[in-house]
């Protein structure tokens, strides 16, 4: 995206057409970049000077107060501010030197300064968390929080808002940036400044992506596994054991392979995030069985490296009525799929599963669905393939 942005720029602002006609031209573009540029500036400068204001509130009347009090341990205060504070340390440097036009200096000296946003970033979520659970065991600081936040400076904000704005302003640094580089010519000392600072802050938007990825992952696995009948060991030594029966291991990355024994033996508490796993999908389709009975639907959870199938539990059972039981755990690294069509009277078709030591045939009426269970199993083999052979963990995007 940056080099496509200053190749756009450079080129925008190649000379034109030679004699007055073209001069006139030129300068005319000119004149309208700096526009541009001068309102992009000055809205930078407008909202800085407000996220400054925002920080000081949140060091001012929590960070600093609830250090003197001692209404939260240490560890916790950290937990839930992290790094904020030297942000604000960072931002007010940045403020000085854009209210004063030196932006690209301005954000030369910032960026080697994102490694506080780094780290903010990262324990985000980790910090919302920490904080619900204080506000509902800690009576003093829910006390606390409202009084401060029914200050007048507060204008009405809540922390959950403000705990939240640097992630927000990086995106706006990101946009901000991107338009001066756009509006700013390639002459110009300030360009390459805040070239390098387009490159270096969209790294840290893409970590932001990165991030909630992973965290709407963890929320996606936690359901699943709440949805499956019996402790997550019992569940998961069912996935690891039938690994175990078809290849002696479970096929994930190779930073992360153990033997299944020692894991059901020494961690008692493996979860499905705990494998590496990343959801895709769920739905029912119906299993073809190969003798000819009656095809029966089942529920099939998709990951990025094995396809989960159960069944649902009984309605009359008083504890797990609303959960499934799960039934087999077909790793995907060795598997094929294939579309198979002209087997149902309606719309819709097969799925054929080819696994070393099982085969499915897997049906939907459903034509849409059939095609969207189709592509999602593709690209994960294609993922599984993928990881095998780069020996790397990343998000699975589908």
């Amino acid at each position: 995206l940056c080099s496509v942005l200053l190749i756009t720029v450079t080129m925008s602002f190649s000379p034109g057409p030679s004699g007055p006609l073209g001069l006139t031209t030129i300068q005319e573009q000119r004149e309208r970049w700096e526009r541009k540029r001068s309102r992009t500036a000055k809205e930078l400068v407008q909202t800085e000077q407000r996220y400054c204001q925002q920080l000081e509130l949140v060091t001012t009347y929590f960070v600093e107060i609830l250090k003197a009090k001692g209404t939260l341990k240490q560890d916790i205060r950290e937990s839930i501010f992290s790094s904020i504070k030297a942000i604000h340390s960072v931002n007010q440097s940045l403020l000085v030197h854009l209210e004063n036009g030196y932006f690209g200096r301005g954000f030369d000296q910032f960026c080697p300064q994102l490694h506080h946003y780094n780290t903010y970033v990262d324990n985000i979520y980790n910090a919302s968390k920490v904080l619900r659970i204080q506000l509902k065991k800690n009576k003093a600081f829910r006390r606390f929080k409202e009084l401060q936040e029914a200050r007048p400076e507060f204008n009405n904000h809540k922390l959950e808002d403000l705990l939240r704005l640097p992630i927000q302003r990086i995106d706006q640094y990101k946009h901000f940036l991107q338009d001066l580089t756009a509006n700013t010519s390639p002459d110009n000392p300030e360009f390459q400044q805040i070239s390098r600072a387009v490159t270096a802050v969209c790294m840290v938007s893409q970590r932001i992506h990165k991030n909630t990825q992973c965290h709407e992952n963890h929320l996606q696995l936690c359901r699943v596994q709440k949805l499956l009948k019996g402790r997550k060991t019992k569940v998961l030594a069912a996935v690891l054991q039938f690994y175990a029966e078809e290849n002696d291991y479970y096929p994930l990355h190779t930073d992360t392979v153990m033997l299944v024994k020692p894991v059901l033996v020494v961690n008692r508490n493996v979860s499905f995030e705990y494998l590496g796993l990343w959801y895709i999908r769920e739905g029912w389709l119906k299993m073809v069985p190969p003798k000819g009975a009656d095809a029966k639907p089942k529920m099939f959870f998709l990951f990025s490296d094995m396809l989960l199938q159960a069944k649902r539990c009984s309605p009359l059972d008083p504890t797990n009525g609303d959960k499934f039981a799960g039934q087999h755990a077909y790793p995907l690294q060795d598997c094929t799929v294939e579309k198979v069509f002209g087997h149902t009277k309606s719309q819709g078709g097969l799925l054929s599963l080819t696994f070393p030591k099982a085969k499915l045939l897997l049906m939907s009426s459903n034509q849409e669905d059939l095609n969207d269970w189709y592509e999602s199993l593709s690209s994960a083999i294609r993922y599984t393939h993928t990881q095998t052979h780069t020996h790397t963990h990343t998000p699975l995007l589908c």
